[in-house]
């Protein structure tokens, strides 16, 4: 779906690269997730996958074709949620999706029933100068998906959002990609990238070279230790940590076992938040 290929991107009067051999392929159907410190170049990436940046160097094509080369359908094919919402603040919700439903060529959806699956349709007749950010992200990820893309550019999509709502959109990219959508998100949730992502790429210094499952990853990084606590029957806590190979056959371990008392039992597998602090340095903000 998108290929990137030893990419280099300087913008104008910067002194450093913000991207350097970037190399990334976005497979058709899948959730990827771009993940990294503030500034690595995330948003900059998917710019240039849009076709909005020039000047770059290296190999970039979207849908096969080269990016600097796409036609006007290719606009009819994507749909972009930016971190800052593109809304026009005087306007209502409604009107919003309806002056963008009329800039496409095709055939579009109706914009209340993308109301409705963001939880805004009592609010269509609002102004969205009254919105919060969490409910103009919600009215962004509308209009991104307004011409029924079949690429989609996330960008921060949870942002401004109570736990409970951010969760109702992550089911909601979920649902997007079971319909057949590729997705490229960039977040700096880390649960969030683990949850719904299939591959995630970190990227550093302007290159991806750590690209893979979140579930490889965190195995990668993590300690092929099993941690048990247990608690006495006169009320003390121990922790103790076994190795996971030959566990079946580890006498300590099965005596423990026996013995009662455990409460809890676990690996100690690594988080994703574990793995971007070893791989981009806990640099983020």
């Amino acid at each position: 779906m998108i290929t990137l290929d030893d990419v280099s991107f300087t913008y104008p009067g910067s002194a450093e690269p913000t991207l350097s051999g970037l190399s990334l392929d976005l497979i058709k159907g899948e959730v990827f997730g771009l993940l990294g410190p503030s500034g690595s170049g995330k948003s900059t990436t998917q710019r240039l996958a849009m076709g909005l940046l020039r000047g770059f160097s290296g190999k970039a094509t979207v849908f096969g074709d080269a990016v600097g080369k796409v036609s006007r359908d290719f606009y009819n094919r994507i749909g972009v949620s930016f971190e800052l919402p593109t809304l026009y603040m005087r306007l209502t919700a409604l009107e919003n999706l309806n002056l963008y439903a009329s800039l496409y060529s095709g055939t579009t959806l109706k914009p209340m029933d993308l109301l409705a699956r963001v939880g805004l349709e009592g609010d269509a007749n609002k102004r969205v100068s009254a919105f919060s950010k969490g409910m103009k992200m919600r009215l962004n990820l509308c209009r991104a998906l307004i011409n029924d893309p079949d690429l989609l550019f996330l960008d921060e999509p949870t942002t401004g959002q109570d736990p409970a709502r951010a969760r109702k959109t992550r089911d909601l990219i979920r649902e997007l990609n079971s319909a057949g959508k590729t997705i490229f998100l960039t977040t700096h949730n880390m649960a969030e990238a683990d949850e719904i992502c299939h591959r995630v790429g970190f990227l550093v210094e302007g290159r991806a070279d750590v690209i893979d499952t979140p579930a490889v990853l965190k195995k990668r990084h993590g300690e092929n230790i099993l941690q048990v606590v247990t608690r006495s029957q006169k009320g003390e806590r121990q922790v103790q940590r076994f190795p996971m190979t030959g566990l079946g056959e580890n006498d300590a371990f099965l005596s423990m076992v026996k013995a009662g008392g455990v409460e809890t039992m676990h690996s100690l597998e690594a988080s994703l938040d574990d793995v971007f602090i070893k791989v981009a340095g806990g640099t983020d903000a």
